[in-house]
């Protein structure tokens, strides 16, 4: 499902927002992918599904949906205005075939629409002689999904340092099953700004960001916290603690990455959520407990400590692009 092109448009959303202009469509974006990896064949790996997911440093909160089960949807639901601020200028080199045309002042000074402008015809995707004469491979899935097809979907950004060490930068998804093209261009921003655990992400930072776009599928609800595989499921739970409903989800990535078992997993998504780790009224149950059952204390796990302790597994399919390689991907477009 997710391909490097989606992540691709995510870049695309986001330096387009940087320079007060409208992003090209998502539809466009694909297209031009699909010639993309047809010019690169056979070694059309430029950019891959499943590329920088190696050592990525994630803080433990990472890539959550919610703080609340009551805040159904999306990880922060706290979309201010200031996505719509103005924003400095990203520092990178200017590249006039991908402008897109964002209002009719701007584009009277444009003699021809640019090929990934929002607002030209499919017909000037094939312009160019050198795509004319391609014979593309077989499609791939992700050309094939139409960008009204919705899904539950999470974005991402890291940043990479000039040793390639990684660290999360923002991260905001949505349960809910959005349409593609409006889902990506959403959660693309929202991940990118209003991220409370971070500050906005500023132009500045564009050469340094990593993203990555994850679809959620095959959600089930699990019969107990521990009936759920590491390394294939992500996890979301919900319980009810001090009287309030809490929740909170890890992706399926999320446990490996950071080296933990299924039970260091649901105890840190837990503490996530808002449990206080087993002090308060969690401890004093289990001193009761202690005195009247001996060494059974012991076994108590976080989850006996709160009530109607819920979870739900999901696959989830993904895809990432870092700068450099969205970079290449637009120097192949100038070329055309």
């Amino acid at each position: 499902m997710a391909s490097p092109a989606h992540c691709l448009y995510c870049f695309e959303v986001l330096s387009a927002s940087f320079e007060r202009r409208d992003p090209p469509t998502l539809q466009r974006i694909l297209d031009l992918y699909e010639q993309y990896r047809s010019d690169k064949a056979p070694d059309a790996g430029t950019v891959r599904d499943g590329d920088e997911e190696d050592d990525i440093d994630i803080d433990p909160a990472a890539e959550e949906s919610e703080d609340d089960e009551e805040d159904e949807g999306e990880e922060d639901e706290e979309e201010e205005d200031h996505i719509q601020e103005e924003r400095p200028r990203p520092q990178v080199s200017s590249i006039s075939r991908l402008k897109a045309s964002s209002s009719s002042s701007r584009s009277s000074s444009t003699s021809s629409p640019s090929i990934l402008s929002a607002t030209s015809s499919n017909s000037q995707l094939t312009t160019p002689s050198s795509l004319t004469s391609v014979t593309p491979p077989q499609s791939s899935y992700a050309s094939r999904l139409s960008v009204t097809d919705s899904f539950p979907l999470f974005v991402t950004w890291n940043t990479i340092s000039r040793s390639g060490h990684k660290s999360l930068r923002g991260c905001i998804g949505t349960f809910e099953a959005l349409p593609l093209a409006s889902g990506l261009s959403t959660y693309a921003l929202t991940a990118a700004f209003d991220d409370t655990r971070f500050s906005p992400i500023p132009a500045s930072l564009l050469p340094a960001l990593s993203c990555s776009l994850t679809l959620l599928a095959e959600f089930e609800p699990c019969k107990d916290a521990m009936d759920w595989t590491l390394g294939l499921h992500g996890l979301r739970i919900s319980f009810t603690h001090r009287n309030r409903r809490h929740g909170a989800t890890y992706l399926p990535d999320v446990a490996v990455e950071q080296g933990w078992t299924k039970e260091e997993t649901v105890e840190s998504l837990m503490k996530k959520a808002g449990w206080d780790g087993g002090y308060g009224h969690g401890v004093a149950r289990r001193l009761l407990r202690g005195s009247a059952r001996g060494t059974d204390a012991q076994n108590t796990k976080p989850w006996d400590d709160v009530q109607d302790f819920k979870a739900v597994r999901y696959t989830g399919l993904k895809a990432s692009a870092t700068y450099d390689e969205w970079q290449k991907w637009r120097a192949w477009i100038e070329k055309k």
